[in-house]
């Protein structure tokens, strides 16, 4: 693939260590990562955004953000307050496309989820990623009250024609609860995908070294990683 779109459940969930993970893992391999960031909300101008919190852990990728609003909102609503013009699907693919022809990998991270609006028209990252014709990488949480955010974002992503890769967990407790481990196992069935990593809690923390190793360990060899769900699941249990 050469653009993956980075979604999630909700807010919070893990999504910017995730996209970090990943181009981590890729830029380890000697690919040209692009991360695009269409909309930032809640960070004001001179503050590092998520793009910056990707290359402060990855190292050596370009950035991109196309609009940053001060107010912690949906885009849409900061939008709306700010003054500042809102992202329109087209201008965020055509960003990526733009990224595409210079980088092996392009990783765009929404806002929140799937459905937060950019604009008044309703549009949403599931519009880019449909104007791209890129799969998505669902980022969840591992505790309860996960499950249902996630069957909801499977199920719009399939009936809006969008194939859904897969689902990370951005934060895996040292200590789970009972919800969290039997996550493990219904996640996936949620998701109609695979389960493809889980990030320890924390990971955003760690220096750029001590990162790309728990990048490896927490993400699937489909990203360059090390991650066996069945192994993960199995070292559970023991």
């Amino acid at each position: 693939m050469s653009v993956l779109v980075v979604t999630g459940t909700g807010t919070g969930v893990g999504k910017t260590v995730v996209t970090a993970a990943l181009a981590a893992l890729a830029h380890a391999e000697g690919r040209r990562v692009a991360v695009l960031k269409p909309a930032q909300t809640g960070v004001g101008p001179d503050e590092p955004g998520d793009v910056d919190e990707v290359a402060r852990l990855a190292g050596g990728v370009t950035t991109r953000e196309l609009r940053r609003y001060p107010d912690p909102l949906a885009p849409e609503r900061a939008a709306q307050r700010s003054g500042i013009a809102v992202v329109r699907p087209a201008e965020a693919a055509h960003a990526a496309s733009e990224l595409a022809e210079t980088h092996d990998l392009v990783l765009i991270e929404g806002a929140g989820g799937l459905l937060v609006r950019f604009d008044g028209d309703g549009a949403t990252l599931a519009d880019v990623a449909w104007a791209l014709s890129a799969p998505l990488l669902v980022v969840a949480q591992a505790g309860l009250g996960t499950l249902n955010p996630m069957a909801l974002t499977a199920e719009v992503a399939t009936a809006r024609g969008l194939n859904v890769l897969g689902v990370v967990i951005g934060s895996w407790p040292a200590q789970p609860d009972l919800a969290a481990l039997c996550n493990v196992t219904d996640l996936p069935v949620a998701a109609g995908a695979p389960l493809l990593g889980a990030l320890p809690e924390g990971a955003g923390e760690l220096d750029r070294a001590a990162f790309l190793t728990a990048a490896r360990a927490g993400l699937s060899p489909w990203f360059g990683g090390d991650f066996d769900a069945e192994r993960f699941h199995k070292g559970l249990s023991t």
